[in-house]
């Protein structure tokens, strides 16, 4: 198969999260085990640091992969969902996959996968681990999928854990409250390694402390500690994730990484490792602001930063996933804002009729657009100089602008 041929199998073939939401997901590692065995274990030949969380895991982790590249050794980073390119999701030292050995590892394991009836996710998790394995990593950033317990990247036994926060996101798949959530989230705190909790929550900390316990690992919350070091990456919430950033690299043993390491590293993240979609700046006059927040408590504080700005009107091109809860994250969204509502080219978008029929009831108002392109480019054309455009509520319509 060429390159676009296997990711159309990759796609259309197997259910995939991004794509299709709850049906993709599986509650057992069962798969994800019998591939590693099928690939002769590669997640056991390279050291890893696993990233959990609801927001900032994947912020967390291009940090570490970049303080980690300033300090020279070769550095893996495996995130979800990419935002235009299959190949973002595995990249070493800011390289992504070749799609050659995208297309040659589903060639060499075609009959397995379709026989196993592996997901689109497990697949690329295996994909991840026999590439950081073959080319011979010194360390890989992995980020957990969704979950933590039974998601697909909890195979391997990482030098320190890291579980950002914990907020009510994918409520379907792992509980309705903050406790449930944060008992599927611990489930990547392994027997004896470092784990480091980015937020103290109180409904959710004895959570964490009972499971370090039992397990015999060392926790530390790195809200407690301040910290000296600024991060190229603007978003206001990116302060949080610099202090979980630092915390993971002490407690990360047998690697040299010094101060001057951690700066470097937290200065060139955008630089080092390609992120994208975290209060990026796409140009200025108007000024163009695009986030991948999608959760209340993400968007929370993406729209109080936003509030900061200076501007005369603010547009927002606003687009989520059918799953989304509108009642939390709707009355967050300014009233004052001029909003084009469109639904993102997947199957999971939100119809943007419904939407804007939604938004209507907490007093936002605007017009609907028959695509994310069509809605940016009006918001564009209207907006003057002294504007801003605000593009979010979920990383698939921020991915069809970027």
């Amino acid at each position: 198969m060429t390159y676009k041929e296997t990711l159309d199998w990759m796609f259309s073939q197997l259910p995939m999260y991004q794509k299709q939401g709850k049906t993709a997901f599986k509650k057992d590692l069962t798969n994800i085990l019998a591939l590693s065995e099928k690939l002769n274990f590669p997640e056991k030949k390279i050291k890893t640091i696993h990233v959990g969380g609801t927001n900032g895991k994947g912020s967390t982790s291009h940090m570490l992969a970049s303080i980690l590249q300033e300090a020279g050794y070769k550095v893996g980073l495996y995130t979800s969902p990419h935002l235009k390119n299959f190949t973002e999701r595995i990249k070493i030292n800011g390289e992504e996959i070749p799609e050659q050995n995208v297309t040659s590892f589903i060639n060499k394991n075609k009959a397995f996968l379709e026989k196993q009836q592996l997901s689109f996710f497990e697949m690329t998790v295996g994909l991840a681990f026999e590439y950081f394995s073959t080319e011979k990593v010194d360390i890989a950033i992995i980020e957990v999928g969704l979950g933590g317990r039974l998601d697909s990247t909890n195979i391997i036994t990482p030098e320190v854990s890291v579980i950002t926060n914990i907020g009510l996101d994918h409520t379907q798949f792992l509980g309705e409250t903050l406790p449930e959530i944060a008992f599927e989230k611990a489930g990547i705190i392994k027997k004896g390694v470092p784990v480091v909790i980015g937020e103290e929550q109180e409904e959710v900390k004895q959570v964490f402390v009972n499971k370090a316990l039992s397990e015999n690992a060392l926790i530390v919350f790195a809200s407690g500690f301040e910290e000296i070091f600024k991060t190229d990456l603007l978003g206001d919430y990116q302060k949080k994730n610099v202090k979980t950033a630092v915390r993971a690299i002490k407690k990360l043993e047998g690697f040299k990484v010094t101060e001057e390491n951690i700066k470097k590293g937290l200065l060139n993240v955008v630089k080092n490792t390609s992120l994208k979609g975290r209060w990026q700046i796409l140009q200025n006059s108007p000024k163009v602001i695009c986030d991948t927040a999608h959760n209340k408590e993400g968007l929370s504080i993406v729209l109080n930063q936003l509030k900061n700005e200076r501007f005369v009107n603010l547009h927002i091109v606003l687009g989520v996933v059918s799953d989304k809860k509108l009642d939390e994250v709707l009355p967050l969204f300014p009233k004052d804002a001029n909003y084009y509502f469109c639904k993102p080219d997947i199957p999971r978008g939100l119809p943007a009729a419904i939407l804007e029929e939604k938004a209507k009831e907490f007093k936002l108002f605007g017009k609907t657009f028959l695509s994310v392109k069509k809605a940016f480019d009006k918001a564009i054309s209207v907006a003057n100089q002294d504007d801003i455009v605000y593009v979010g509520g979920s990383t698939f319509v921020v991915a069809e602008i970027i």
